[in-house]
């Protein structure tokens, strides 16, 4: 049985997952309120799918982008229950674990994260050949620029605002499918189902080196110097 985290926004989800699919997942609006809600629900969903500590064989977190203090969380949990248990822990990306969800349909599909400061992250995924694939690297962009690198018909997914999507209709016309909002709410079972074929592949993460995926360095305010006792 995987456990599954993903607290990368303000919306948080985690799902546990096994050779039979999703068997139980719980998405929530958390707001900042991740280190105070992650382990009640984590406890709540195993008692829910009768799993104890003991039944899991591997972690599937979502490592970002996100946001600064919410994919700590989810990452410092996944890296002690993986220690803890001596079980593989698999790092995936939250663009890629959005995209996932809609991996079905035969278009490319790019996830949206809003960022801040008039960006977006974003990434670019598609089936090709029977295989999931990245085409493009998470990065910051502006929705210009998205709707520049935008030559096909795409889906548009994700924690999308209406402002943005507004303009990328603006600009876009009929390129541009936008999943509506009960389609691009974040469900850690497709984070699980991702994490789970990576264990299986040999492809897990060290949790003594597994970092965040940070596309924008955090603002940190230095402190001031203090003046007290100088001329």
């Amino acid at each position: 049985m995987l456990l599954a985290l993903d607290t990368s926004t303000r919306f948080a989800s985690i799902a546990l997952y096994d050779d039979r699919g999703v068997q139980g997942e719980h998405t929530w609006r958390a707001e900042q309120n991740h280190t105070e809600d992650l382990l009640p629900h984590i406890v709540g969903l195993m008692e829910a799918a009768r799993v104890v500590p003991s039944d899991l064989t591997g972690i599937a977190v979502a490592i970002g982008p996100g946001s600064f203090n919410g994919l700590r969380v989810a990452l410092a949990a996944a890296k002690g229950l993986a220690i803890a248990l001596h079980i593989p822990l698999a790092g995936v990306s939250t663009l890629e674990a959005v995209a996932y969800q809609h991996g079905s349909l035969s278009l490319p599909v790019r996830p949206i994260l809003e960022g801040g400061s008039d960006q977006v992250a974003t990434a670019l995924y598609r089936v090709v050949r029977n295989h999931w694939a990245q085409l493009e690297e998470p990065a910051l962009m502006t929705v210009e620029q998205v709707c520049q690198a935008t030559t096909t018909r795409t889906l548009f997914c994700g924690e999308i605002g209406a402002q943005v999507a507004s303009e990328v209709r603006r600009r876009l016309d009929s390129l541009a499918i936008i999943a509506p909002p009960a389609a691009n709410a974040r469900r850690a079972g497709y984070l699980a189902e991702l994490g789970w074929y990576r264990i299986h592949d040999g492809l897990v993460d060290d949790p003594a080196t597994l970092q965040p995926l940070y596309l924008r360095r955090p603002h940190i305010t230095e402190p001031r110097r203090s003046t007290i006792g100088r001329d």
